[in-house]
């Protein structure tokens, strides 16, 4: 199991499409990684640059490829990986605002 820090530049056009997709929960029927993607993406944050930024766990090689294809690609580009312990990525983007308000719990 590998955690990592993600980080990609919305595409802000489709960032309203994907914030419904995530309140209808659409993609927890992928398999194995949607409820993963799911909850990383509904606590994502965002930086003053603009950039999301999330914590993800991943077994894939490359890192997220499964992810990419089904969903990632088409809402964000320029995704970077570091890899991160468990929980070490949202410890270190905690004070950083949400990318979907509305999923604050």
């Amino acid at each position: 199991m590998a955690f990592y820090l993600v980080t990609a530049v919305p595409k802000q056009d489709l960032m309203e499409e994907l914030s419904e997709r995530l309140a209808r929960d659409e993609f927890i029927g992928l398999r194995p990684f949607g409820p993963t993607l799911s909850r990383s993406l509904k606590g994502a944050r965002v930086g003053r640059d603009g950039v999301a930024v999330w914590e993800e766990e991943d077994y894939c090689r490359p890192p997220l490829a499964e992810e990419r294809a089904a969903v990632l690609d088409h809402y964000f580009h320029d995704l970077r990986f570091e890899p991160m312990s468990e929980g070490g990525g949202w410890a270190k983007i905690a004070a950083l605002p949400r990318l979907f308000p509305e999923f604050e719990q």
